[in-house]
């Protein structure tokens, strides 16, 4: 399928019934039938939502409140941890993730709604966590930068994680909000290789493209690390020494790295793109996952997820330790974001909120 992470559409695991189109016996020839499209379009459809905010309790992640302004992702990462939310929608969390886009036009009249309430304690949003908030889409209906508006207006410290160059639009949101401590960006780099970007992320920016979102990001004064993930065994894993080097002479400042995760579909997805991209190595690659997993495909368990156990995973942290700090990459504690600059713009005291809540 071309310019798409797959063209595979497993099976909706909360769908009870399945169809299969059988092989064609004969009987019946359209000439311009087209069974087998190369590519298929994307489509959207808009969700008018009741909250924008979503609550974490993961001890795995290091914010507590995020931010999605669209569901699915044109990304097409063939890896992603968040395809298997698609099936919420009756939607195949494979090809159907990346081609049937939902977006929450209404997201920062309720971000707004929210951060008036008299309750909210202001703490980090992260936004586009599940799905990239800077994927393709972004760039006609710009529900991004609306709720980057929003957080402006209200001080409200923002993290952001992404592969796509949309957000050099909003330099002049985010370098504003970095002066006054209220804004990091991590930019996730998975690999140098242009061949192997094209096949694992279609329809991401390019790796120079994104080194050159660190050197710009970082010239603005804006907080900016990596984040080098997923790490796959016999697929990536080769590049962590050079692909950290190349983050840190363009500006990165910080860099963490999480392991391969195979949750639900995404394992099935996972195998089927091996054996069409690296079928002489398939087989090897799943066998070292299992090994990080205690034999299984995936580990939920917190504090084991994001990282895997075992002798290979501590080779990976080991050779990622060691050229950070060669790198001089996370080589102070980060500064936290402020939280004591929370205003309301619609007149709301800060007083309102419990002092002992706030950081600085």
């Amino acid at each position: 399928m071309r310019t798409r992470g797959t063209g595979y559409n497993p099976h909706n695991r909360f769908q009870p019934l399945t169809s299969d189109r059988d092989q064609d016996d004969g009987w019946y020839h359209d000439p311009d039938d087209m069974l087998c499209p190369d590519s298929v379009a994307t489509r959207v459809v808009d969700e008018q939502v009741r909250s924008i905010i979503s609550h974490n309790q993961s001890p795995d992640v290091p914010f507590d409140q995020s931010i999605n302004p669209y569901r699915g992702c044109e990304h097409g990462c063939v890896y992603c941890f968040a395809r298997p939310t698609h099936a919420y929608w009756d939607l195949s969390p494979g090809l159907d993730f990346e081609t049937q886009l939902i977006a929450k036009p209404n997201g920062a009249q309720r971000l707004r709604e929210a951060l008036d309430k008299p309750g909210h304690v202001p703490s980090p949003i992260a936004l586009g966590v599940n799905t990239d908030a800077y994927q393709p889409l972004e760039k006609q209906r710009r529900l991004t930068r609306e709720l980057l508006k929003v957080l402006r207006d209200y001080r409200h410290p923002v993290s952001i994680i992404t592969k796509g160059a949309l957000i050099l639009r909003d330099l002049d949101i985010l370098a504003e909000m970095a002066a006054d401590g209220l804004c990091s960006v991590r930019v996730s780099l998975t690999t140098l290789d242009n061949d192997l970007k094209r096949k694992m992320e279609p329809r991401t920016a390019a790796p120079a493209t994104r080194l050159k979102m660190i050197r710009e990001l970082s010239g603005a004064g804006i907080p900016t690390g990596i984040i080098l993930g997923p790490v796959i065994p016999f697929i990536n894993d080769a590049e962590i020494e050079s692909i950290l080097e190349a983050a840190a002479h363009s500006g990165a400042s910080r860099a963490s790295w999480i392991m391969l995760r195979l949750p639900l579909e995404i394992h099935e997805l996972f195998e089927d793109w091996l054996l069409r991209h690296f079928p002489d190595r398939a087989r090897h690659v799943m066998n070292r996952i299992r090994d990080l997993r205690g034999g299984k495909a995936y580990d939920s368990r917190f504090g084991h997820r994001m990282r895997g156990q075992g002798i290979y995973a501590d080779l990976i942290r080991q050779r990622f330790n060691r050229k950070a700090r060669k790198l001089a990459l996370n080589l102070h504690e980060a500064e936290p974001l402020r939280t004591d600059l929370f205003r309301r713009p619609g007149g709301e005291q800060l007083d309102l909120i419990p002092v002992t809540n706030l950081n600085h």
